[in-house]
């Protein structure tokens, strides 16, 4: 058995574990668990013990915890050019261009107004610029792959990329990432920051890929993943991808951290 056809096992049999418990009367689970063992690295970082709570200053605790209370925004403000990682740089970026739009939603499918959302992602052969990533595949000196914009008064959010490669990451032999790009969601505190990532529909890695699959139940895992929208494409400029993001409730978003 080969290291994928091993993983895929495992996989498997997690989902039919999970088609099980729902069959005896279980609820959806909307998150996956901490603990995922297809997900190599999971098992080894996940926390073990209960969460220890931190005191703010004025409360006999360390006075820099009052740091956590504030989102961090960055050294300037947010500007129109933040949202769209294309012209970041003198040069145009290689690869296919998109707009990926979408709304910051409630449960109740109310806006979500003024909250910071950022992207990061790899470039379109699949390398982050970063200098942990030593995958042998091309930096594009025009782009850096990071954006951040505000959502507005409808929740909308908007931000014009190009679309990642998929790359190796090394869970098991022959390992390869749909392509993604990651999404974070600052509430009214640093505290609040969710992180979850947004997949490209019909993408022939999905199957094998251990982190999406994580996300057992087939209604969570299908709202990670983009709808195309035609209308949303622009003549001769780039592909339109639709994705809203629910902050709770029964349709929430899967977060990287579970619930």
């Amino acid at each position: 058995m080969t290291a994928q056809e091993e993983i895929t096992a495992e996989i498997r049999a997690a989902h039919d574990a999970y088609a099980k418990r729902r069959a005896d009367g279980a609820p959806a689970a909307h998150h996956p668990s901490r603990a995922y063992a297809p997900y190599r690295s999971s098992v080894l970082r996940h926390p073990r013990l209960p969460l220890v709570a931190v005191r703010a200053e004025g409360d006999g605790g360390d006075p820099e915890t009052v740091e956590l209370s504030g989102p961090v925004f960055g050294a300037t403000d947010v500007t129109a050019l933040d949202s769209d990682l294309t012209r970041q740089h003198r040069g145009e970026p290689l690869g296919e261009r998109i707009t990926v739009t979408g709304r910051l939603l409630d449960r109740y499918g109310r806006p979500v107004r003024g909250q910071l959302i950022e992207v990061w992602q790899a470039n379109a052969s699949g390398r982050y610029a970063h200098q942990r990533d030593d995958h042998p595949a091309p930096l594009d000196p025009n782009f850096t792959g990071v954006g951040r914009t505000l959502s507005g008064d409808d929740g909308s959010y908007t931000f014009t990329t190009v679309k990642p490669g998929a790359y190796p990451w090394r869970n098991h032999d022959n390992a390869w990432r749909p392509a993604h790009i990651h999404f974070s969601v600052f509430g009214q505190a640093f505290t609040q920051r969710l992180v979850t990532q947004m997949y490209f529909p019909g993408d022939p890695l999905f199957p094998y890929d251990p982190i999406l699959q994580s996300v057992t139940d087939d209604a969570a895992r299908e709202r990670l993943v983009a709808r195309y929208d035609h209308a949303l494409s622009r003549p001769e400029w780039s592909l339109g991808y639709r994705w809203d993001i629910v902050l709770d409730g029964p349709s929430a978003t899967w977060i990287e951290e579970g619930r």
